[in-house]
């Protein structure tokens, strides 16, 4: 377990964090289950070891084209998701989200459980290297957030770390579980993270989001959900942050997004 300890430091990652949750505050009418923009790497919880995550996101700006049956538009939404996790063995972490969305008519609602177990057989050794892993994950979502309700995501971790450069893809498929909402097959979804340290516990780089077929049939490309930030992490144990503004490349995908993922310490 992470120990805390007061100083300047964490003054500072106290402070950013108020203004993050500050500038997070709920602008409009309508969200759309968001509970979740990150990149998975080769992190996990020491066996025995329980961690706390907020994940913030908000969506100045929505999309262009909202594809029939999709569910409430992201337009000045603002979602709040608590991730617990512990770790179970040196390659093996269990994940429960609790995702919570606020909405300027309908209030704040919890939208639904979310759980997973993140699997990394190889880490990066501390020379730099190669990971790789998966997370498997099954949601049950309130209908008004993600019509399909039920879906389970297969998602691959893969990636290279040294001591300047971050290197990270999660190849993902989303499989609906809901009967009537299988056409087509899974959905792919692949995340990409390019980071570079320069300077110590501080990364800058991109992070790049897309939804682009089924297994069988290519989007056309207006109708691709398709996100690009710039990103931060900063990593001053115990505070560790990521923060991003992403730009929406297509008419399906949000316009404006702004997100933090801030770890807790709790021990």
């Amino acid at each position: 377990m992470r120990k805390t300890g007061k100083g300047k430091g964490d003054i500072f990652l106290c402070r950013l964090a108020v203004w993050v949750l500050a500038g997070f505050y709920p602008l409009g009418a309508q969200a759309v289950l968001q509970d979740e923009i990150q990149v998975y790497d080769d992190t996990i919880n020491d066996p025995g070891q329980w961690g706390l995550q907020m994940h913030l996101n908000s969506t100045p700006s929505g999309p262009q084209y909202i594809p029939p049956n999709d569910g409430m538009v992201d337009t000045h939404g603002y979602r709040s998701t608590a991730e617990i996790s512990y770790g179970l063995t040196p390659t093996l972490e269990a994940g429960l989200y609790l995702p919570v969305v606020h909405g300027y008519y309908d209030g704040t609602q919890f939208a639904g459980p979310r759980v997973r177990m993140k699997w990394i057989p190889q880490k990066a050794p501390d020379t730099g290297g190669l990971f790789y892993g998966l997370n498997v994950e099954i949601s049950d979502i309130k209908p008004i957030y993600e019509p399909t309700q039920q879906m389970m995501e297969l998602r691959s971790i893969i990636g290279y770390r040294d001591a300047e450069w971050l290197y990270d893809i999660n190849p993902t498929l989303d499989y609906n579980l809901r009967p009537g909402y299988r056409q087509g097959g899974p959905v792919f979804s692949p995340q990409i993270k390019v980071g570079r340290n320069v300077m110590p516990g501080f990364m800058a780089g991109f992070e790049y989001y897309s939804v682009l077929s089924t297994l069988t049939t290519m989007f056309p490309y207006s109708q691709q959900n398709n996100v690009l930030f710039a990103a931060v992490d900063i990593n001053m144990k115990p505070w560790v942050i990521n923060f991003g503004v992403g730009r929406g490349l297509t008419q399906a995908a949000d316009g404006w997004t702004i997100k933090a993922i801030i770890d807790i310490p709790i021990d």
